[in-house]
Order: structure tokens, then sequence, then C-alpha cells
């Protein structure tokens, strides 16, 4: 809580200074909400959360009300007709569909009626927790209402069977829309509107979770809030099942003569649901074993799901592959938003441990980052690797790159080559193997950090600078058409980072090309050769894409103490006779956030905005424009587009063309590789002097993401986004429209919104060195949330209906219409 407060001091000191703009520049507009307001606070005070989240859930409770009022409006005509001779519906039943509706109505016009003066006339004293407590109080309104919906929405539903007039009714109820809006009503069904009260009570809850985080402990507020939200809790968690989805665990005794050579844990996708499976592949045959849950004090087992011998195991063909399902991928935003949540509970474990807490408390934390990250370790992985029993049976499972793939098919390929036999295992053979793996594993735990002891190492945080020179060992026959690509682990999978050209002729292309790659959290650096395939007699499909063949693959760990030097650090990588030599160098994330004011003014790249803007007498930066105009003219379908770096010694090049504003641009810009050019863009927004999205805001919108109701944030990160100097908004809004554009072809180029955003919302927010000084010390996990925030805000706006620069000026409230 100390810190939360220490966080909104912060806020209101930060928004307090004065813009630094360039004379002549215009600067940040006023808060609208301190402006024409009663009890007008300095304009310094500027924003403050409190006050942004009960505006949002004001407007949502306006909402409200004018749904339930559509749902009261047909219901005195109702009962009017019901005395007559002509009923629509019979007073039994009209007091069955609308029951409590009348009550719950009454309760909330007297909230808003109270709530509304207090935040119009805003003071930052002002006690409105009685308010809250009051409406907590009266849930036990929701508890009938709830304990009748089922039975309200048979009767509706039977009453528009029979009686066509009130199907009519049911069918189009107009809902009158907010005051500020433009639209005057909106046509909404009975059933949808005899679910918003359920809804609600669960809005209220998040509301308040929200405020309590923007309350200080000593404001009269906190004790009626902290008391508001206790008995919403209780309410829902009486209404609610309560679904904890239990996981099963560990192992099993003995060893055995065969020989293990590989295990490891996988995803199976088994009757159309994953499960996690620990593989064994013996000499001379393969095995999927599940973990069984031992009772207390027995040893842990291993039970048999399956097993292939090798000598009946084939891969499917291209054919066969073809015709496969396709493997339901989960969408990049859910697993992003568990990473976002498993970072969480790491830095809470982490001030548990930094305050001595209770051991029971890290433990519980423990188990809930497990139950996180095994559902991340089931859901992540997408490459599909199948396996055939030449019997007929068929499995699939599901691995997190190709390298994995490759090492399981070459292993099980390499054991082929010995002449084996078929054979069958009776029943107490099986169990002599099944339980020989619990001793002969090599793999103990599920792969998950929850499992790793305190010591181990984070990783690396910052930026990998790769060359690769040049490799050796292609044999005579493989394609001229060569190419290497380099994968670093992030939160635990492997991604591909870089590509390098391809080299055509030679067995021996020589790159030269140099890379730069964010590290998050990163232990491994893989390096995988490829020949790019044409001919189309020879193509490898596996999930109904062409894949080029792997020629090689190698990947070295990244030691701290060996990279962390500030001079390149040559290696060479043998894989399959194949040789490729690289060179590396690691800046920690201390120094690669150092956003360095250029010392010449008259360049673009390290000067501030509104400068270049106003030299250039432009609305958006040239270099900005001119990037994304090439790449949407031949990158926008490119694989990986932004994600994949360009050389650097390219974008170097295009740096201080930009920088010198050379004549020759355009035809520089028209002749050089994509990659190079989306490099230069994100290069131009991470050397800015200051985040694109500014400093002095930069806390603000990590408080605005955090909250949980939908009103309130939209009410925030529109409100940011107003306050923001106008080059800087006209450029953000300009670059938003684009890489919305790029997402459209994410079926071609394989980038969502969510890639993009993770790809710039870190190079857009992340804080120049005089305000990040508090993030720099923070530990590695902290650090990753603090990412994964600053990608969720990005996200945000990117996910949002487009977002006009006028409209958003003209809106001194802007409202969500969405309840």
């Amino acid at each position: 809580m100390e810190e939360e407060e220490e966080a909104i001091g912060y806020l209101d000191k930060v928004l307090e200074d004065e813009d630094d703009s360039e004379p002549g520049t215009p600067t940040s507009p006023a808060s609208p909400f301190s402006a024409g307001e009663k009890g007008e606070r300095d304009a310094g005070k500027g924003l403050e959360m409190r006050k942004l989240v009960l505006s949002g859930f004001l407007a949502s409770e306006e909402i409200y009300i004018n749904q339930l009022e559509a749902l009261l409006l047909p219901m005195k005509p109702l009962k009017a007709t019901a005395t007559t001779s002509q009923p629509v519906l019979t007073l039994q039943q009209i007091e069955t569909i609308f029951y409590k509706i009348q009550d719950i109505y009454e309760i909330h016009k007297e909230f808003y009626d109270s709530l509304c003066p207090k935040v119009q006339q805003w003071d930052s004293n002002i006690t409105m927790g009685h308010l809250f407590q009051k409406l907590a109080s009266q849930l036990g309104v929701y508890k009938a209402f709830v304990d009748n919906y089922k039975i309200a929405l048979e009767t509706a539903e039977k009453c528009s069977q029979s009686n066509y007039q009130f199907q009519k009714i049911s069918e189009e109820l107009k809902v009158k829309g907010p005051k500020d809006s433009k639209e005057s009503h909106t046509s909404v069904t009975m059933e949808a509107l005899l679910y918003k009260p359920i809804d609600r009570v669960t809005r209220s809850t998040l509301v308040l979770h929200d405020l309590l985080k923007h309350t200080p402990a000593d404001h009269p507020d906190y004790p009626l809030l902290q008391d508001a939200l206790r008995i919403s809790q209780n309410f829902l968690s009486s209404i609610n099942e309560d679904i904890d989805p239990r996981r099963t665990a560990v192992t099993t005794p003995k060893g055995e003569t065969r020989q293990l050579v590989k295990d490891g844990f996988l995803v199976e996708l088994s009757e159309g649901s994953r499960k996690l499976r620990h593989v064994f592949l013996f000499t001379d045959v393969l095995l999927c074993a599940k973990l069984k849950k031992a009772a207390v004090g027995k040893h842990q087992q291993y039970d048999c799901k399956w097993y292939v011998p090798l000598a009946d195991l084939v891969f499917p063909s291209p054919e066969e592959s073809e015709h496969c399902p396709q493997v339901h991928v989960i969408p990049d935003h859910e697993l992003e938003d568990m990473k976002m949540k498993i970072s969480a509970i790491k830095s809470e474990v982490q001030k548990e441990k930094a305050n001595k807490g209770q051991s029971r408390a890290i433990e519980r934390l423990k188990k809930k980052m497990f139950e996180n990250e095994f559902w991340l370790l089931l859901n992540s992985p997408a490459i599909p690797f199948r396996i055939h029993n030449r019997n007929g049976k068929s499995y699939l499972f599901l691995l997190s790159s190709d390298y994995e793939r490759s090492e399981w098919r070459e292993a099980i390929q390499k054991l082929q080559k010995k002449d084996l036999q078929a054979f069958v295992l009776s029943s107490v053979e099986l169990q002599v193997l099944t339980g020989s793996c619990f001793k002969l594993r090599t793999v103990h735990n599920i792969p998950v950090t929850s499992n790793k002891d305190d010591d181990e190492s984070p990783g690396l945080y910052g930026f990998l600078h790769v060359i690769v020179h040049s490799a050796k060992g292609f044999k005579q026959s493989a394609s001229e058409y060569l190419y290497c690509t380099l994968e670093v682990d992030s939160f635990g999978y492997f991604v591909s980072k870089a590509k390098t050209r391809v080299f055509r002729d030679t067995t021996e292309p020589q790159w030269n090309e140099e890379f730069e790659i964010e590290l998050e959290g990163s232990q491994s650096l893989r390096i995988l050769c490829y020949e790019k395939c044409y001919d189309k007699t020879k193509l490898n499909k596996d999930n109904n894409e062409i894949v080029d063949k792997i020629m090689g693959k190698g990947q070295i760990q990244l030691d701290p103490q060996a990279v962390q030097t500030k001079n390149w650090h040559m290696d060479v990588i043998e894989m399959n006779g194949i040789k490729v030599e690289f060179s590396m160098k690691f800046t920690s994330r201390d120094m690669s956030l150092k956003r360095t004011p250029s010392k010449k003014q008259t360049g673009v790249f390290g000067v501030k905005i509104s400068v270049v803007t106003k030299r250039e007498r432009s609305k958006v930066p040239y270099i900005v424009r001119q990037c994304i105009e090439e790449v949407e003219k031949r990158g926008i379908e490119e694989v990986g587009i932004y994600r994949i770096s360009g050389v650097a010694t390219d974008i170097q090049a295009l740096k201080a063309v930009f920088d010198a504003n050379n004549k020759d641009i355009l035809v520089m810009l028209s002749d050089m590789d994509i990659n190079a050019i989306a490099g230069t863009l994100k290069l131009y927004f991470r050397e800015l002097p200051e985040p694109l999205l500014t400093d002095r805001l930069y806390p603000a919108f990590m408080e605005g993401i955090a909250l949980s109701d939908p009103a309130a944030k939209e009410n925030c990160m529109m409100h940011l986004l107003r306050s923001l100097p106008d080059p800087n908004l006209i450029t953000f809004l300009f670059l938003l429209e684009h890489l919305k554009r790029v997402a459209e072809k994410e079926p071609i180029n394989k980038m969502s919104l969510h890639n993009l955003a993770t790809v710039f919302g870190p190079t857009l927010l992340r804080p120049s060195e005089g305000e990040s000084k508090g993030h720099l010390t923070l530990a590695s996990d902290i650090w990753s949330h603090d990412v994964m925030a600053q990608v969720q805000v990005l996200l945000y706006y990117l996910q949002h209906p487009p977002i006009s620069f006028t409209e958003l000026k003209r809106n001194t409230l802007y409202f969500s219409t969405d309840v």
C-alpha cells in the first residue's frame, strides 16, 4: 500500500512540473478534468486515479440505470392489461419476469444521485466510502434476483412463444444512450437486459478493488471500502461455482537393462485436449507415460499411456501430414496475460522474502505460480510432431520449437539405423519397463520456474549483439541456397529473433551480418542452418506448411560472466559436421536503456520529436512517414516483419542518411532490405531522448493499465492520450494505424497485434534513464513484469476502435458505452 501511495504522490509531482518543450511548441493541454469544475484543484495536481476510477464507474452506472429503466418501461402497461379481458401476461408472470428489478433500479438511482455531485465537484478530501458500503449492504436484493433469474428467463421465453405481442416487446427494448453520446438509444433484447444485474455485481467488485488500490490506508474511506469489498466478494463466491482445476503430479522405482537415450516432458494432443506426458526414448522403444499421484508415504509411479517399438515407428509422409487436422492454437494475448500474472506473483514472492514473510504465504503464492506456469506449459507449444505406429495408431505431440522437433526426430532415426525387431510387451514386462523410468530419467521436474532453486540464474535482460560470420562443412550435394536463424529463450520458450540472407552458389557462405536481439530472461542462444527449398519435388510438409530443411543446429548457454564484457567474443558452433563462426557481445538493460540525447540538434535520432516536427514543419517526423510507407509498399507480407532483426550495418547506414537529410534517402530506401527499414524505425523510437509516450506520464500508464474496471480503464487511457504533447500524440496515432494494417496480414506475415505490441511496447514506453533509476535496480522478474505492462498498454490501444485526434481533443470526458 505504501508503494502505491508513493506512486500516486510521484504522479501528482511529475504532472505538476511544467512541460519542458521547446519555446514556441505546443504544450500538453490542461487536464480536462480540472477545467471549469467547482473546487478546482491546482492544474499541477493533474491526474488523480481515484477520480478517474469513479468517473468511469459513474458513466457505466448511468448506462446500467438506463438499462434497468428500459426493462421497467413495459412493466406498467403489461400490468394495466393484466386485469383486462385481453391480458398480454398474467400478474404472476409479470411478477416472475420483472422480479426485484424495481428495487434494484431504486437502489442504483439513489447511489448514482449521491455519487454524481461528489465526482463533478471533485475535492481530493472527498469521502464516498459510505455510499459503496450502503450499496454492498443491499446485495440481499440481488441474491433474491439471482435465485429467481433462471425461472424469470424460462417464463419470458414461454410467454414469447405463446404471445406474439410480448415476443415483439421482448425482442426490442429501447435503451437510452448516455447524456454525452451521439446515439439517442439502442435496441436490446429482454434476455440480454435480464443478465445485466448479475454482471453488475462483478463490475462493482472490480471497481472497489481499483478504488482501494488508489486510496491511502489512512483515508477515512479506506475501512468503508474494505468492508464493501469483503461483502461483495463473499456474495460473489456464494453465487459463483468455485471451479478449481485439479492438477495431477509426479513419479516411480527400479532399474533395467535397456538403455535410456533421451527423455523429457512433452505436450500430447489426445482426444482433442492437451496432456502433459513424460516421454522416454529407449534403445528400441518409445514410451509415453503419465505421472501418477501416489498415496501418502507411497512411492510415486509412472502410468504407461502407450508405447511404440522403434521397428514399428514411422514419421508421416508429406501427403499424410496434409490430411491431419489443424492444431488449435491459443491466442497470443491469452498466453501473455498468463505470463503477466506469473510475473506479478513472482514479484509478490520476492517482496514476501525481502520482508521475511510467513512461509505459509510464500508457499501459497508458489502453488499459485506453479498452476499458472503449468497452464502456460500446456497451452503455448504449437509446432506439431507426429508419430505413426505402422500397425495403425497415430500420436501427436506439440513442441515449442523447430529445434526440439528436429532433436527428437534425429534421435529416433539414429536408433532406427540399427537392426531392430518388432515386439509386444507382456503386462509384466511393461510394468518393469515403466518402473525403470523413475530411476533412469534424466529430466526430473516439470519445466516450470517454480521448480527452480532460488539461486539459479534468472537469465539475461538486455541486448545481445550477434555477428554471424560464415559457415563451413556443407556437402557439395547440398542446395546452393543456405541461411541461418537465431533463436533465444523467452519466458521458457524459444523464439526466432533473426534470419540471415539466403547465400547462393557456395558451400562456404560468408554472411558477416550483425543482429541486435532483445533478451527477456534468456539463458540460451540457438543457431539453426537451413537449406532453402525451391524444388517443389523435395517439399517437406508438416502441419500443411512448407518448411525448409534443417541442415544443422547448435546451442550455447549465455553465461552472464562470459558474455557481459564490452568486447566482442568470437565462438564456433559445430553441428552435424557444419561449423558456424559467430561473434557476440551483450549490453545489459541498464546500459541499453539509456536514451542518450543527441549532441547535434540538426539530425533526427536522439532529438526531441517536437524539435524535429517544428524544424520540418510536419505533424509526423519525415523518418517515421518514409519508413512506414516503404514497409506498407513491400514489407507488409514479410514473415516476422518488425520481429526479425535487420542487418545492423544497413540500419546504421540508413540512420546516417536520415540524420544528414541526404537527398538520396528515397533511392536508398527502395534498395534496402525491408527488415533493415523496419529496424531503423524501431531504432528511431528507441533513441528518442524520452519515450514517445513521455517520461512524465509513464507511472500513470502503468497505473491505468492495471485498473480492473473496463470503464475506469477506458476513461484513464483516453485521458492519458489527451495529456500527450500534440507531436507525440499525432505520431503515436499514425504508428498505431500502421501497426493495425500490418496485423491485418497476420495469416501471411505471422505478426498479430500481440506480437507487434511485444516489439513496440517497451520501445514507446520504456522511461529514459533519469526517470527509470527506480526501475533499473529492480529484480529481473519484477522488471519483466514492468515490460509486460508496457506491452499491455500498447496492446490496449491496438485493440481499441480507431482513435481520431480531433475526436479525442473534443471530448472532455471519454466514457465507454459498453457495460
